[in-house]
C-alpha cells in the first residue's frame, strides 16, 4: 500500500477513474491520505513485512484502513453512511487496479468491508481500544483456501496464509 509506488503503476485509464474520484470529493483527499498513512505506521510497528502477506496481519490492516478512512470523513462530515460510501469506493477502486490474483481480492474486499462494518460501533472509541479491537478480531480470523469459503465468514476477517 505505498501510495507512491501504487500510483507508478497505473496506467494512464487507471489514474482516469482514480482521479475522477477524487475530484468529486477534493476534501476528502487529504484526511484519506492521512488515514492510509497511519494505517501503515500502524501496521510496520505491529507487523513489520508480514503485513503485506495474505496472512492475518493483512486481514488487520485492511479493516484498520478502512475504519480510518470512516474515522476520518465521520469528522468532516459527522455522517457514518457518506463516510463507509467513501471507504468503500476509495478501497474497492483500491482493489480493481491492484494486481491481485481473484482469491485475494475477494479477501481484501472482505476484510475492508468487515472494517467498515466495525466503524459503525467504533466511531467514538478512542484509536488503542480500535487497534486493540481490531488485533483481538484478528486473532479469531478465519484461514479460507477456496473464493467460495469467504461468504462463510460474513462477520469475521478471512486469510490465505498461515504466518
Amino acid at each position: 500500500m505505498n501510495i507512491r509506488g501504487f500510483v507508478k503503476q497505473l496506467n494512464f485509464w487507471q489514474l482516469f477513474r482514480l482521479a475522477k474520484i477524487l475530484i468529486q470529493n477534493p476534501l476528502f483527499i487529504y484526511p484519506t491520505l492521512q488515514a492510509t498513512r497511519k494505517t501503515l505506521v500502524i501496521c510496520d510497528a505491529l507487523y513489520k513485512k508480514e503485513h503485506h502477506r495474505n496472512g492475518k496481519a493483512n486481514a488487520f490492516r485492511h479493516a484498520l484502513w478502512n475504519i480510518w478512512i470512516c474515522l476520518a470523513i465521520f469528522k468532516r462530515t459527522n455522517n457514518k453512511e457518506k463516510s463507509t460510501n467513501w471507504a468503500k469506493k476509495i478501497t474497492d477502486l483500491h482493489e480493481k487496479l491492484a494486481p491481485n490474483s481473484a482469491i485475494e481480492k475477494e479477501m481484501d474486499l472482505h476484510n475492508n468491508k468487515i472494517g467498515r462494518q466495525y466503524f459503525f460501533n467504533l466511531s467514538t472509541t478512542s484509536e488503542e481500544e480500535i487497534v486493540a479491537f481490531l488485533k483481538q478480531n484478528t486473532q479469531k480470523a478465519k484461514r479460507i483456501t477456496d473464493l467460495k469459503e469467504i461468504s462463510n465468514h460474513k462477520n469475521n476477517l478471512v486469510y490465505l496464509l498461515e504466518e
